[in-house]
């Protein structure tokens, strides 16, 4: 079939922000029923079980040293058949992803490049290569956080043919979505294309994603149109608003690159309940303000990035569930270009993006005080006649005056220019939208 390209940023939720390892086949299903019941027409579809499936003894806050994976006679691990009990007797997660697929959504895994060290310590036999698992493996380039795998020797006959047996299993069991971990830091040219190629003989079409993406140069910009559907361009996010702040910098330098050919993605939204049983912090609603959360979900659809809740969905609360179906808002993501950061002066950061004779301007106060700043519509793309412009958020028309006097020239607003006036809270924003001939 061939890798997956999406013709829009995929949305979706992980496991991650709210189980780490733990996850179980019970908290998938009660998430992916949460979605299809209440996102999914607001075009929120995929659901992905994050890392260790494979681990019976996962545990909150780290990886387990040694950890007895459960794998199969050709060293692909599997999920664990306590914590997914539809997997027992070999049936993998295809049980779980036919649900999934009934419920009208997509089926997304975690997975490490490499293969599991216990797969090379029993030298277990590579699926149709002739070769066992100790000819393959690269001990050397092992990752430096999960002890769980080692990477694979390009060179050697047969490693290409472990990555074909994933994908051929991975295709058998139903998966649309493959989050493919620790191939961006440091750059793992030859697994990505190893396991891109892997993807594009397995039949079915499958979207990649590659993490993390902790100082990802744009000079991979090519190779990963090529190999994936999607990239991560930062480290994990979290609920704290110096990791949102930190990525208004690194969306402006990637969201001139977003589009069908590939999504730079600003990682999940780590927003409602999580830290369940999670790597970072306690069961808890996130730590971010109303205004935090509504910039960070400003942020990531004005650069156009792939959005994946990390909040357990049926315990999240209603506030920050509203912030998942506001279509107004969405339609940016799936519907806008010229998506591009216009201003970035002092605790002032102004995005703009545009279809036909729709504009959106998102404004943002990344200062710890609230401002109100008057602003030229000529200034910000919104056009230089009176004509409407809508909050998003609000929901609600926004007033547009026109300055006759001089008592906001020093704020760069001349004389008979027409002028919307925005309060923002601490670390908020204002999303508007003009439409029309202005």
């Amino acid at each position: 079939m061939t890798l997956r390209k999406a013709p829009t940023p995929p949305m979706g939720w992980n496991s991650w922000d709210s189980y780490g390892t733990t996850v179980t086949e019970a908290e998938v299903l009660a998430n992916a029923e949460f979605m299809a019941e209440h996102l999914l027409r607001h075009g929120w579809d995929t659901i992905v079980v994050d890392i260790d499936w494979a681990d019976p003894t996962a545990r909150a806050h780290g990886y387990n040293q040694s950890a007895p994976l459960v794998i199969d006679e050709y060293g692909r691990v599997q999920p664990d058949p306590v914590r997914f009990p539809s997997a027992a007797g070999g049936e993998g997660f295809a049980p779980l992803a036919a649900r999934l697929h009934e419920l009208g959504l997509k089926f997304g895994i975690h997975i490490m490049r490499g293969i599991p060290r216990i797969a090379v310590e029993r030298d277990l036999p590579i699926l149709g290569a002739g070769v066992t698992a100790s000819a393959v493996a690269d001990p050397a380039n092992a990752c430096e956080w999960n002890p769980h795998y080692v990477g694979l020797d390009h060179s050697a006959p047969g490693a290409a043919a472990y990555y074909h047996s994933l994908a051929d299993q991975y295709a058998m069991w139903g998966v649309d979505f493959l989050k493919a971990d620790d191939l961006l830091w440091p750059y793992q040219a030859a697994e990505i294309e190893a396991l891109s190629t892997a993807i594009e003989t397995a039949h079915r079409e499958i979207a990649l994603s590659l993490s993390p993406g902790r100082d990802l140069s744009a000079a991979h910009l090519e190779h990963l149109r090529q190999h994936a559907t999607m990239w991560r361009i930062c480290d994990d996010l979290w609920d704290r608003w110096d990791g949102v702040e930190a990525n208004f910098a690194r969306l402006a330098r990637w969201a001139p690159f977003a589009g069908p050919e590939g999504w730079p993605d600003a990682d999940m939204l780590p927003l409602g309940r999580i830290g369940i049983r999670a790597e970072r912090g306690e069961p808890r609603e996130d730590a971010l303000t109303l205004a935090e959360r509504r910039s960070l979900v400003t942020l990531w659809v004005m650069a156009r990035s792939p959005l994946m809740i990390g909040g357990d969905l049926p315990t999240s609360a209603p506030e920050t569930i509203a912030l998942f179906t506001n279509d107004d808002v969405l339609e940016i993501l799936r519907d806008s270009a010229g998506n591009r950061e216009l201003l970035r002066e002092r605790d002032l950061v102004v995005w703009a993006a545009s279809r036909g004779d729709t504009r959106w301007v998102a404004v943002f106060n990344t200062a710890d005080e609230a401002r109100e700043v008057p602003f030229d519509k000529r200034s910000v793309g919104l056009g230089p006649t009176p004509a409407a412009v809508v909050d998003l958020w609000a929901g609600a028309p926004v007033a547009v005056e026109v300055v006759h006097e001089q008592s906001d020239a020093a704020r760069g607003v001349a004389p008979g220019s027409s002028v919307v006036r925005l309060a923002l809270e601490p670390h908020g924003c204002v999303l508007l939208r003009a439409r029309g001939h202005a």
